[in-house]
């Protein structure tokens, strides 16, 4: 399991004129499965994503295809983590 925080590098108006490429790359996520949650940060200086995948090598090829990684208007910090007790709606996620 990965937290991917992600920090704005531009101006808002920046990000803004590429939210919606950005947004459809989340859906494409979360259509194969990758992506479980994400949202703003508040400030709104970046955003959250909460990830399942094999590897770190993993999340940091589907990064690439972010359109805020390709424009070079965020920055990607990647933290894994083994979830040992979740909601039972994580249940699924958790290591026993």
């Amino acid at each position: 399991m990965f937290v991917i925080s992600l920090t704005y590098l531009k101006p808002l108006e920046q990000i803004e004129a590429q939210l919606g490429a950005h947004r459809d790359f989340l859906r494409q996520q979360y259509g194969m499965g990758i992506f479980l949650m994400s949202g703003r940060k508040v400030p709104r200086d970046g955003g959250v994503i909460l990830a399942d995948a094999e590897t770190r090598e993993e999340i940091e090829a589907v990064i690439r295809l972010d359109p805020f990684h390709a424009g070079g208007l965020a920055r990607y910090d990647i933290t894994e983590f083994v979830p040992t007790m979740t909601a039972d709606a994580f249940a699924a996620f958790r290591e026993e």
